[in-house]
């Protein structure tokens, strides 16, 4: 792909955003020192409580601290509720490794070893199928139709009951990374037959998809991928898009970059705490729990709006990479996979069955919607 295709595909985002903020910046202003005025309120009430607790907790992360951006969502999260506390609530991020495994968060908060994590739920689809609808489902939703579903389609409190349930956990959105790229590979990837024996890292639902297909999946943690793929222990991986990959340095070490992640086209990630401690917490420390967790959900998917235009601008630029789209042979191959796998999960795991349910119906129809409505406008800016 030639740099001046891909910018005329930043510029169609880009012109979608400017009718978004027809107010201009003066709004964007106005609601950024409301906001400012409202928690400097709630600040000084908090402060002058003499009632409420001090309370210092770290928060397990899946990330690395090189992941700015990613575990940037656990500092921002962090970070609020400490200012709308007034310092009494503090809440640290930790790195991957510092307290916990990156993929050992739940487990921690689960058992009560430590309080609170930041992490991706299809990381422990292990546990239960159940867990990939906290953060996607391959062919599932985009990060505006996951935010819908959440907030206003009921699944968050799905979501909530099935975690109170199984894992003495409450979980809120707390990050997403849109839209995905569809990952790095030292490998061809022209049919699906391509796929029979791809030794490749992918977790959640998508790697039991690539399963499905005939690749050797295996997940392994951010920090051990790049000496993986570059030793060949692995002939590909996925991770995020442009920005977080190339801090990877996965175009160091891969000749080929296909799009899109069908897997991931809208990943939530997740606040999680232990309920015994949310519940023991005042009432007025649970909602600015909420409110944070809805800051870091929204900041964290413009940032990396922003960034990856940048990144995937220099990774063209460089040219070493080959950037290639995946072929509607493979796409179809995996998504007849991934829905024939959605029904095999029905039959053998109640939690599953009764989410996706839902989750299907309100997939079924804002799909249909945002192909009339936003699709064929980028479409037509895309020409």
């Amino acid at each position: 792909m030639e740099r001046r295709e891909f910018l005329k595909m930043a510029g169609t985002g880009l012109a979608a955003a400017g009718l978004a903020a027809c107010g201009g910046s003066e709004v964007v202003e106005d609601v950024q020192e409301e906001t400012s005025a409202v928690v400097e309120e709630l600040k000084d009430e908090v402060a002058a409580d003499t009632a409420l607790p001090e309370i210092s907790w770290d928060i397990a992360t899946s990330w690395p601290l090189s992941l700015d951006t990613i575990f940037g969502g656990a500092e921002t999260f962090g970070a609020r509720v400490s200012a709308m506390t007034g310092g009494k609530f503090q809440i640290k991020a930790r790195a991957a490794g510092e307290i916990v495994g990156g993929l050992e968060v739940l487990n921690a908060v689960e058992e009560g070893s430590n309080p609170i994590g930041h992490t991706a739920s299809y990381y422990y689809v292990g546990k239960s199928t159940a867990t990939a609808f906290g953060t996607a489902l391959p062919f599932g939703l985009t990060a505006r139709q996951q935010n819908a579903w959440l907030y206003e389609g009921g699944g968050l409190q799905l979501m909530q009951d099935f975690y109170a349930d199984r894992f003495n956990v409450i979980q809120f959105p707390a990050g997403n990374t849109g839209a995905q790229m569809g990952g790095w590979y030292n490998k061809e990837i022209n049919t699906a037959a391509d796929l029979e024996g791809l030794k490749m890292r992918i977790p959640g639902l998508g790697g039991q998809v690539m399963t499905a297909l005939g690749a050797t999946v295996q997940v392994l943690p951010g920090g051990e991928i790049f000496q993986a793929l570059e030793t060949g222990a692995i002939d590909a991986t996925e991770w995020v898009g442009p920005y977080d990959d190339r801090t990877m340095g996965f175009d160091q070490v891969a000749q080929f970059y296909y799009y899109p992640g069908w897997w991931e086209p809208g990943p939530t990630l997740e606040v999680q705490i232990n309920l015994d401690e949310y519940n023991a917490l005042p009432e007025i420390y649970q909602e600015i729990i909420k409110s944070a967790a809805w800051e870091a959900n929204t900041q964290m998917l413009a940032n990396y709006d922003a960034k990856n235009v940048v990144a995937f601008g220099e990774i063209l630029d460089e040219g070493k990479v080959d950037v290639r789209p995946f072929s509607d042979e493979v796409l179809q191959a995996a998504e007849d996979a991934a829905f024939g796998l959605y029904d095999t999960f029905s039959q053998e795991d109640g939690d599953f069955a009764a989410i996706y349910k839902e989750w299907k119906a309100f997939r079924d129809g804002i799909q249909p919607w945002h192909g009339i409505q936003e699709a064929r406008y980028l479409e037509f800016l895309g020409k």
